[in-house]
């Protein structure tokens, strides 16, 4: 959801995941196979040092990281029946870390 500087390797494969879940969502769904791609934004795998840690929890809307098992719920439903209509998406499931205001206007 924005530059990441030193990241082309990093930023280049999520570019290209989120151009190739909507066409493999709808190529595979006639099968009965759903694709679908899911944007956890940032989570806390323990690879952040602890002031990027507290810079990032103080940047979330939600105050915190993601947990691994925020997305595993999101993942365990997109395989179940329930979630048999959704394909081609991309999800953010980020605790509203991509809808974020970056810039304010002056008050």
């Amino acid at each position: 959801h924005g530059a990441m500087y030193g990241e082309l390797p990093y930023i280049a494969s999520k570019g290209a995941l989120h151009q190739v879940t909507p066409t493999l969502g709808a190529q595979l769904v006639g099968q009965g196979i759903t694709v679908n791609c899911i944007d956890p934004g940032p989570t806390d795998t323990g690879y952040a040092d602890p002031d990027r840690h507290r810079e990032v929890a103080q940047a979330a809307p939600a105050g915190r990281w993601g947990r691994p098992d925020d997305a595993a719920r999101l993942v365990a439903w997109l395989v179940s029946e329930e979630a048999g209509w959704i394909s081609g998406q991309v999800i953010a499931s980020d605790g509203a870390w991509s809808a974020r205001p970056r810039w304010a206007p002056p008050e």
